[in-house]
């Protein structure tokens, strides 16, 4: 592939490859973060392949399908959504990898999710100067578009399990913490106009704690503050939802965006 074919292909025009912002897309986005989170920890623990090779595995797996999801000309909600759930099972393995394989305080993690999505975005606002979700129209916005999705997945790991276990803020309170966060994200933007870009970003940072202190909460033994009632249980349930609601939105077609080219 020559030099001016491969830029081609990285900016030629496709339809907008992510769902409309919709009620919809937030209770799933909750939901694959929830499962991002007890599904690690299932693959972890219960079944025994530990961290490492658990890494490894959701890796390869979040390659090949994100391979398929980049081929795609259109949104495909099945694609996007096996894609969010991986991609949320790998941010939190990198997280955890991090802090229980290597000792990194969460403190440091945190800050360095931070500052790493902080780049991310910077450089595609750089190259692209837009971060908005409704032109992923283009190879190169789809690859910044995931990266940043990836770097949100670990920050929110790590933001969630310092304030959830290193803080003792606890799992009910984190849930009602991060609600209330997202509520004042959803206030600002309603009240005195935050810019809906920003907003949106913020927000999806902050479903991914809120998603993943729903889940320890749900699944984490009841002496360690949880209801006790497993991985296996709470994952299969989330994942059950996530279904049900991916064949209903495949079926209605009510996340689709307008046909809008570059």
């Amino acid at each position: 592939m020559t030099t001016s074919t491969r830029q081609t292909a990285l900016t030629r025009p496709k339809l907008n490859k992510v769902p409309e912002v919709t009620i919809y897309f937030w209770v799933i986005k909750v939901l694959c973060t929830t499962v991002g989170e007890t599904a690690a920890d299932f693959l972890n623990d219960t079944v025994g392949l530990g961290l490492t090779r658990t890494a490894l595995v959701m890796s390869v797996l979040l390659g090949t399908v994100l391979v398929v999801q980049f081929r795609l000309r259109a949104y495909v909600a099945g694609i996007y959504w096996v894609s969010v759930v991986l991609i949320s099972i790998v941010g939190t393995l990198i997280t955890d990898e991090l802090t229980d394989g290597l000792g990194v305080p969460l403190e440091a993690t945190t800050t360095i999710f931070t500052l790493v999505l902080a780049g991310t975005f910077a450089l595609w606002y750089a190259v692209e100067r837009t971060l908005s979700i409704h032109t992923i129209l283009t190879t190169r916005r789809e690859a910044f578009y995931w990266a940043a999705v990836l770097f949100t997945f670990a920050l929110g790991t790590a933001a969630g399990d310092l304030v959830a276990e290193r803080l003792d803020v606890g799992y009910p309170l984190s849930v009602v913490l991060f609600g209330a966060l997202i509520a004042v994200v959803a206030g600002a933007r309603l009240v005195v106009g935050l810019h809906a870009i920003t907003a949106f970003w913020i927000a999806y940072v902050l479903t991914r704690p809120l998603g993943a202190s729903i889940g320890d909460y749900l699944s984490q033994a009841r002496e360690d503050g949880g209801l006790g009632l497993g991985t296996t249980v709470t994952s299969g349930l989330f994942l059950a939802l996530i279904c049900a609601l991916v064949i209903y939105l495949t079926v209605s077609r009510r996340d689709r965006t307008p046909a809008v080219q570059s």
